[in-house]
């Protein structure tokens, strides 16, 4: 955590879910049971409001898509009228459609294309198209100093391992032609790692991990977690949640349509969480239900 001079926690950065609608149906991403919303241009300049004291860096999701988000170029320039850095994670689908929204913004710090979402999505067709379309997107946002990071987090850690393998080959050489690499990606790669592949521009892959559950089995509750201390997540319809990976909102800090998130932030339930994994103890049933958290050893 960190500690500003009003004693305020302070995050690396607080993730806004602009829409919780998506226009693709992954595998490895749990369609959300809330509402089909949108946030409106007011509510969200108020939520930047009350986070200018916690953050300087927003990422625009949480689930949902944010490039079918109308007004999304408005939210942008009040991100950057109110100081922020925004990171933008995407399927890339939209790019067509979007991109005049985002190229020139100066908020926009980064955006992380999620190219595992091409074989993730049962109706994808014409890979070739698709990453076309990145592509093009990339070559001018960088222009623009935007940094790109490319993730392939489909990596499996069984005899699935092969069949993914070849599917990925595809999109990589892809990635080796239009980066004009001399390697094959697989060489340098680690999972969990990334590498540069050109300027500002990076390739992460991971294994596919498990959307945190209540109906999942549950732990021994060890463990450590940076939720709460260097991030934050906001659903669309104003409920805070510790991290991003409560996509459900099953841990309800609050709403900062009702309460601000300063108050919501410190509040009972929020701290019990904190300094539990403080003692590397996760007091959330959720939190004991997430493998994420053994990333970060016991």
């Amino acid at each position: 955590m960190g500690v500003g001079s009003s004693n305020l926690k302070t995050f690396k950065k607080v993730y806004i879910e602009i829409t919780s609608v998506c226009n693709l149906a992954c595998s490895f991403c749990p369609q959300t049971e809330r509402k089909a919303n949108f946030i409106k241009p007011e509510t969200f300049n108020r939520i930047l409001d009350q986070l200018r004291p916690h953050t300087k860096h927003i990422y625009l999701h949480v689930k949902g898509e944010p490039l079918l988000h109308p007004k999304l170029d408005e939210l942008l320039d009040a991100s950057h009228a109110k100081g922020f850095k925004v990171n933008i994670t995407s399927n890339g689908t939209l790019l067509h459609k979007a991109a005049p929204k985002l190229l020139g913004k100066p908020a926009l710090r980064q955006m992380n294309f999620s190219l595992h979402s091409f074989d993730g999505h049962e109706g994808s067709e014409n890979r070739e198209k698709y990453l076309g379309t990145v592509f093009s997107f990339v070559r001018e946002a960088v222009q623009h100093g935007v940094i790109i990071s490319f993730r392939l987090w489909n990596l499996t850690q069984d005899n699935e391992i092969n069949r993914q393998r070849n599917r990925n080959r595809e999109t990589l050489e892809m990635l080796e032609k239009e980066f004009s690499l001399d390697y094959r990606i697989e060489e340098k790669v680690i999972p969990g790692g990334g590498i540069k592949i050109a300027p500002n521009i990076y390739l992460n892959q991971e294994y596919e991990f498990e959307w945190p559950s209540l109906s999942a089995p549950e732990d021994d509750g060890k463990g450590f977690c940076h939720a709460l201390r260097s991030q934050a997540a906001i659903l669309v319809d104003g409920t805070v949640v510790p991290c991003c990976l409560d996509g459900e909102g099953v841990i309800n800090l609050g709403n900062v349509n009702e309460t601000p998130f300063s108050d919501i932030v410190e509040s009972e339930r929020a701290n019990n969480l904190f300094y539990g994994f403080s003692r590397r103890e996760a007091v959330e049933e959720l939190c004991r239900k997430c493998g994420y958290r053994k990333r970060f050893g016991a």
